[in-house]
């Protein structure tokens, strides 16, 4: 049975693979920092069909996390052939009043965490000619986003750095995708402190919609995937619209009450 590793299993879109990996039959390698939540999801990944669940409860947002998870992995002899990495989480605000290690914090887990966790799974994956990685993004990737700056800035680097690691690996049987939700029903935005933010309740979409797109994308090897056709169509006006308009339309998207 082929076995899949994700990243931020405990909720939301992670959660959300598991369920939809384990209805494939996938051995399941689950991880996030509640161990609780995530023995939770685990239970319902083997009730809906997962060959074998393991529960790593790991903060990815530690330099030396990454590489744990790989060593573990390695010594329990399970053969990686699906990464996803979901890890995640956004703040807002204006920049300049954050915390500076709550920034950093998130750089670390939207980023670092998911380029070490890629470099230590692709190679073997290359060697195997087989394997798929799926790097979750967003359409906040496609352009700044005031008062989300950091978030927005994360994800702009996972959607050119998955792009460009998937043309390194043509050829080599593994497809590697990034991912580019909208905004989505799940805990996300209660964690960013955006449930006021105006995006009209249109354009949200499920967690289910979300993954089995994704799912589809993966398996057709797309390098890239924007969730619904109105994301797409607003995500490729954002790249011929004037930058400065975009941002500023955006600033008032997601402009706190109080400032």
């Amino acid at each position: 049975m082929p076995t899949a590793l994700i990243t931020g299993a405990s909720a939301g879109i992670g959660e959300e693979f598991a369920y939809a990996l384990a209805r494939d039959r996938f051995e399941l390698v689950l991880t996030a920092r509640r161990e609780d939540r995530l023995r939770q999801v685990a239970e319902r990944a083997t009730a809906q069909g997962a060959s074998a669940v393991h529960v790593i409860a790991a903060d990815l947002a530690r330099r030396e996390t990454p590489a744990a998870i790989f060593d573990q992995v390695e010594r329990e002899n399970l053969r990686v052939d699906y990464l996803v990495n979901n890890a995640g989480f956004g703040t807002r605000g204006r920049f300049s009043d954050q915390p500076l290690d709550r920034e950093l914090e998130e750089i670390d887990l939207n980023v670092t965490a998911l380029v070490a966790l890629t470099r230590k799974f692709l190679p073997p994956m290359i060697a195997r000619h087989h394997g798929t990685i799926i790097n979750v993004a967003s359409t906040a990737g496609f352009q700044p986003l005031p008062f989300m700056a950091t978030y927005a800035a994360t994800k702009a680097f996972v959607v050119s750095f998955s792009q460009a690691i998937a043309a390194e690996a043509a050829g080599t049987g593994v497809r590697i995708l990034a991912l580019c939700p909208g905004p989505t029903r799940s805990e996300f935005h209660a964690v960013a402190g955006i449930e006021d933010a105006r995006t009209p309740e249109f354009m949200f979409m499920d967690v289910k919609t979300v993954v089995a797109q994704g799912l589809a994308a993966a398996r057709r090897g797309k390098w890239l995937h924007i969730n619904g056709a109105l994301n797409f169509v607003l995500a490729e006006s954002i790249r011929i619209a004037p930058r400065t308009l975009a941002t500023r339309i955006a600033a008032r998207l997601y402009r706190p009450a109080q400032s």
